[in-house]
């Protein structure tokens, strides 16, 4: 086969391969080895993954269909099929997520005395306890909208849950629809008494509707839930003056985002369901088509899956994963000073197998409480409440320390989290910017200037993770502690262009995207491209979140007709088919899903035998080399390189955790079949730079045509 193109190039479409990512997160809650409570986790993330993709992915399809936009190269599907093929896939796994709830998790968590009941199964004493709860707490908070010509269809948020209730005059025979709010601010599971049982909040409002309709007949009630169109729209609007302020309108207005999906229960007449779908396509402005029967999730007698996460932290250990606690990295055992630690030599930490409170966040406090620390600038782009980072940066400012953060105002849905974080900082002192025009800041950077008895040194800490504590216990990421000159020299740069003005293109040791990072990659690809052409042999390992970009992936091809071997471990999207003869024979691409989310990016290229190592915040996507400020830094200590390799063996040779594709873009589970399970995060938490005997499986090189 010639050369490939990043147009010519065989490409799986983006939009399926995340729905097949969250299959595979479904398969979590398929699978009888995960713990119950476990399993039910995965249902809710599958759910709340789900949502996320219809207010964003599906909703920015459906306004290219209205505005009669066409196939683009090398996707080999128009925006309308793609509609088509989502709906068929999702309608497959939502098949797949009531028989897992109904058939296996329900009954499984029954047995453990964990029930979701309905009213009528109540006692007379339970009964009046949920009666109690209903007119003390449910009551007060409720507004029922009736429908007709004197009251309008009401507003319905996104993603909130309600009831149709059908309701009948008895003194004039008339009929009459309303809709009632069932309202976040209350639990959604209604405890009665009687353990780990509770009624469904929906099902207590219902059974109470005549107090909301006084003098009316309740006919019927059902619930239902809508879908908005969530994402921002700055990138369509010309740079304004004041981001803040413009982020906070775009919040609200996203509030009233067209409607891209209706849920309904199960039995729902047609007669209320088509009064919905008429009502709500009414109400919408010209950038969509309305919605039709295909944009209906019927299949659910319940409906907001993503509420069973509070079920699933429930405290029944033997029904969860075993407990985890996060080692303290060796550099920084025996209460070290983290200063004196990293001037010794570059440190590794590993999340959540080593502990992110022992490392960045005792990193940012003795940075904070050091005398001899005069600057402190780090970039956030999602953060956690009150901090020990946030109470650190506050400490800093207040001693007069010199301390600039650099927020990400646009971190999809932590928006409003972000801008109060903003005030907060800039209220104590903390200069505050909001990065580059057009850009999203979506590096993971701190840097630290001290002064020393040998003048200032710089201190850095680049990872591939948000600084947030709460997902530092639950992803997995890296970070690279270092006072390399160089490093820090970069990241002073990077910080003056994010604060300033600057049209630099040149960084000593990293590669920072918008400016060069795309080109990078490209160069070490094709550099091992080079090397197997001339005999040196070729070899790429390369993990990631998603890999997207056609440039990126054409490079890949030609690197396998070369005879580069290549093996990619992507968590989630993967545009690139391995395995096809002739252009991808020596790519092999696995997934991992388990417990912890699978977050950080490590890149490897073996260089004629001078191997180079990179960690970073990027993924291989279009929007993250052109559209986000990011950074990939080498790991330049070979003292660390026997970690990196340990913990690339033990995700390539997971027999466990790891799905892997095939050339028909299709993902298998691996199985131990007659061997010892591998599991990778379960040997990385007892060996967080994995198991020393750990070794990448022997791998037979495809010939390549120079052969």
């Amino acid at each position: 086969m010639s050369s490939v193109t990043s147009l010519s190039l065989p490409y799986l479409n983006r939009e399926l391969s995340w729905l097949d990512f969250n299959a595979r997160v479904l398969e979590e809650a398929l699978d009888e080895r995960v713990p119950l409570l476990e399993r039910l986790k995965f249902l809710a993330i599958f759910s709340t993954n789900l949502d996320e993709f219809y207010m964003v992915r599906v909703a920015g399809l459906r306004r290219k269909v209205a505005a009669g936009a066409v196939q683009f190269a090398p996707d080999p599907l128009a925006p309308s099929e793609q509609l088509d093929a989502i709906r068929s896939r999702v309608q497959e796994l939502l098949g797949r997520r009531r028989q897992v709830l109904k058939r296996e998790l329900l009954p499984g968590l029954a047995r453990h005395d964990i029930q979701l009941v309905k009213m009528e199964a109540l006692d007379d004493v339970e009964r009046a306890r949920v009666h109690e709860f209903f007119e003390a707490q449910v009551f007060p908070v409720l507004t029922p909208l009736a429908v007709d010509p004197g009251h309008p269809f009401p507003y319905i948020s996104n993603l909130s849950l309600s009831l149709a209730v059908d309701i009948k005059d008895p003194v004039t025979g008339k009929a009459h629809f309303a809709r009632v709010k069932v309202p976040r601010s209350l639990p959604r599971w209604v405890s009665f008494g009687r353990g780990h049982c509770y009624v469904p909040l929906e099902d207590v409002i219902g059974a109470h509707l005549g107090a909301l309709f006084p003098g009316m007949v309740v006919e019927r009630w059902y619930t239902f839930r809508i879908t908005r169109y969530s994402d921002l729209d700055l990138g369509q609007m010309d740079q304004p003056e004041d981001l803040l302020e413009t982020i906070e309108q775009q919040v609200f207005q996203r509030r009233f985002g067209e409607v891209v999906r209706l849920e309904v229960q199960r039995d729902m007449p047609d007669r209320i369901r088509n009064l919905l779908l008429e009502e709500l396509s009414e109400s919408e402005t010209q950038l969509v088509a309305p919605l039709v029967h295909e944009d209906v999730h019927d299949q659910d007698d319940l409906l907001e899956f993503g509420d069973l996460m509070q079920l699933a932290m429930i405290d029944l250990p033997e029904l969860h994963d075993p407990p985890h606690a996060p080692q303290v990295p060796s550099a920084f055992r025996d209460a070290r000073n983290v200063f004196d630690a990293i001037r010794e030599r570059d440190v590794l930490v590993h999340h959540p197998y080593e502990s992110f409170s022992s490392s960045v966040e005792a990193f940012l406090e003795a940075a904070a409480n050091d005398p001899h620390v005069l600057a402190i600038k780090l970039t956030l782009y999602r953060t956690s409440g009150d901090t020990a980072i946030v109470r650190a940066l506050t400490e800093a400012a207040e001693s007069g320390k010199q301390v600039a953060v650099i927020i990400e105002l646009q971190a999809r849905f932590d928006e409003t989290n972000n801008i109060s974080f903003a005030r907060a900082m800039e209220s104590v002192g903390i200069h505050v910017a909001y990065g580059l025009p057009g850009l999203k800041t979506h590096a993971k950077t701190i840097l630290v200037v001290r002064r020393e008895a040998d003048g200032i040194r710089r201190y850095v800490h680049l990872g591939t993770g948000n600084y947030n504590s709460k997902t530092a216990r639950l992803y997995t990421d890296m970070g690279l502690f270092s006072c390399r000159p160089e490093l820090g020299a970069d990241l002073s740069d990077l910080f003056n262009s994010l604060t300033g003005v600057s049209r630099l293109r040149f960084y000593r040791r990293l590669a920072v995207a918008p400016v060069s990072l795309r080109a990078r990659l490209l160069e070490l690809i094709d550099r091992e491209t080079a090397h197997a052409r001339s005999g040196k042999g070729g070899r790429i390992i390369a993990k990631m979140n998603a890999l997207v970009d056609p440039e990126i992936i054409a490079a890949l091809y030609r690197a396998s007709q070369a005879g580069v071997t290549i093996d990619l471990i992507v968590r989630g999207i993967c545009c690139l088919l391995p395995g096809l003869a002739g252009t991808s024979d020596n790519i092999r691409v696995i997934s991992i899903i388990g417990r912890f989310l699978e977050h950080s990016r490590l890149f490897y290229f073996a260089n004629a035998g001078n191997p180079e190592y990179y960690i970073g915040s990027a993924d291989w996507m279009p929007r993250n080399f052109d559209r986000r400020v990011e950074v990939i830094a080498p790991i330049e200590d070979p003292a660390l390189h026997k970690g990196l390799d340990a913990v690339l063996a033990t995700c390539l040779n997971d027999n466990r955790q790891a799905w892997e594709l095939g050339a028909d873009g299709q993902y298998r589970r691996r199985h131990p079949d007659h061997e010892a399970v591998r599991a990778t995060q379960q040997t990385l938490i007892k060996e967080p730079w994995g198991s020393e005997a750990a070794r990448p499986p022997r791998r037979k090189k495809k010939a390549s045509p120079a052969d």
